[in-house]
């Protein structure tokens, strides 16, 4: 039994290594199509409306969670401190550069990227993707390309949202619970908050809604197995899209505000 299991597990990481391969060669493709401009317009309202308006609730209650938890987390401790004014500007700093792009970017692989695994790995198992090619249709086109364009515009309006959602939640927390005067809660927000954490909350959330729709894409194109192969690939391609997610935001962060001081623009 234990000579079986090796051979097993090179296939599956060799497997693994391909799948990457190929989402980046997907990627690739998807730019190709994007730069000559063929997009199936009546897929892309289709997966902008499944992809903001359907997950919206979702992202929202999970974001005003988290601003209500991070209040109750931080808030006694800054009183402590006599630091009272800065409870709303550590939450909004907070949720602009980390909690809000990163969270709602899990919603989103969790919700939308399993359902593109599912969707086309179905697809292709049943030989429903071949059929688009007796027809002469490109699957990129077709596929993948709208889902892509509804993750990168999406993700952003999402994470805008929920950032307004989770500072109302924390508003609630610091009033309510800590007594916390709403006008100061306010004001501590817009002296910390710069221009630039909504913009680098933006930039996150944009790549981050792209890797989720190539990554879901890709899984579910590579699909083999039949039934059994789409949920793998279902459940691969949601692990693998918040391994990504961790692992762009690190760099990310490095490069918006840990690395080079020239490329961060002044507070």
């Amino acid at each position: 039994m234990k000579a079986m299991k090796w051979p097993r597990l090179r296939w599956r990481a060799s497997q693994g290594v391909q799948r990457l391969g190929t989402a980046f060669l997907l990627a690739g493709q998807v730019t190709y199509h994007l730069l000559r401009g063929r997009i199936a317009l009546r897929n892309l309202i289709e997966q902008m409306a499944l992809v903001g308006p359907a997950s919206l609730s979702v992202a929202l209650i999970t974001a005003a969670f988290v601003g209500m938890v991070f209040t109750i987390q931080v808030a006694r401790e800054f009183i402590t401190f006599g630091a009272t004014s800065a409870v709303g500007g550590v939450l909004a700093i907070a949720l602009a550069r980390e909690l809000g792009p990163v969270l709602t970017a899990v919603v989103l692989a969790g919700r939308v990227g399993s359902a593109f695994a599912a969707e086309i790995g179905t697809m292709k198992v049943t030989e429903q993707i071949d059929a688009l090619y007796m027809l002469g249709t490109d699957p990129v086109d077709y596929l993948v390309v709208p889902r892509f364009i509804a993750c990168v515009l999406m993700l952003p309006i999402l994470n805008i949202l929920a950032l307004v959602t989770g500072l109302w939640g924390g508003l609630i927390i610091a009033d309510y619970l800590y007594g916390i005067p709403r006008a100061i809660y306010i004001e501590s927000i817009q002296n910390f908050l710069q221009t630039w954490d909504l913009w680098s909350s933006i930039i996150k959330s944009g790549i981050f809604g792209g890797v989720v729709a190539i990554i879901g894409c890709n899984w579910g194109i590579t699909t083999t197995g039949g039934a059994k192969g789409v949920g793998q690939s279902t459940t691969a391609a949601v692990v693998i899209s918040l391994l990504a997610i961790f692992i762009l935001n690190f760099f990310l962060s490095w490069a918006l505000f840990g690395g080079n001081s020239s490329l961060v623009p002044p507070l």
